[in-house]
């Protein structure tokens, strides 16, 4: 008798999943994540800059962007993307420059989005696995103002449209 394989579950406690509602359809919310003159706008936490994004935004191809802090510390993050279904589900991996960075490590990223009516797009973020729960809380808090961020760049892309 052959032994078979088994996939356990990532530990929960070091799953980060994050739900945010928005007012804008799920085509411009997956557009703010497919090219760096988006992501320029709202990637990163509060007070954040993005001086360095380099995307090839499909499956298999490569990112490297460097979030800047309010007092000059740069945090560089690289991976590939995984799966590309527009305008659902984005899904690639997330690895933070340094060895010495505790939150250095190699977790899975991925977006699904989903309409709810017209002009409302449901976004679930799901990123594991985490080393530890104390690193999955600061991703958490990471991604939680960059959503605030987005929902303020996606009111603007909002006005633009209506604009023209």
């Amino acid at each position: 008798m052959a032994a078979q394989n088994t996939v356990s579950p990532p530990p929960a406690d070091r799953v980060l999943v994050l739900t945010r509602e928005f007012d804008a359809p799920r085509e411009l919310v997956f557009k703010a994540w497919s090219a760096p003159e988006h992501l320029a706008h709202w990637f990163g936490p509060k007070n954040f800059t993005l001086p360095s994004c380099q995307m090839d935004f499909r499956v298999g191809g490569n990112y490297r962007l460097c979030m800047r802090s309010p007092d000059g510390k740069d945090y560089w993050v690289h991976g590939v993307y995984r799966e590309i279904l527009e305008p659902q589900r984005l899904s690639f991996t997330w690895e933070r420059d340094g060895a010495d960075d505790p939150h250095a490590g190699h977790t899975l990223v991925t977006i699904t989005l989903e309409s709810r009516g017209p002009r409302k797009t449901r976004l679930t973020l799901e990123q594991a696995t985490f080393g530890t729960q104390e690193i999955r809380d600061g991703h958490a808090g990471g991604w939680g103002e960059a959503f605030a961020r987005l929902g303020e760049y996606l009111e603007e892309l909002g006005h633009e449209r209506n604009e023209t």
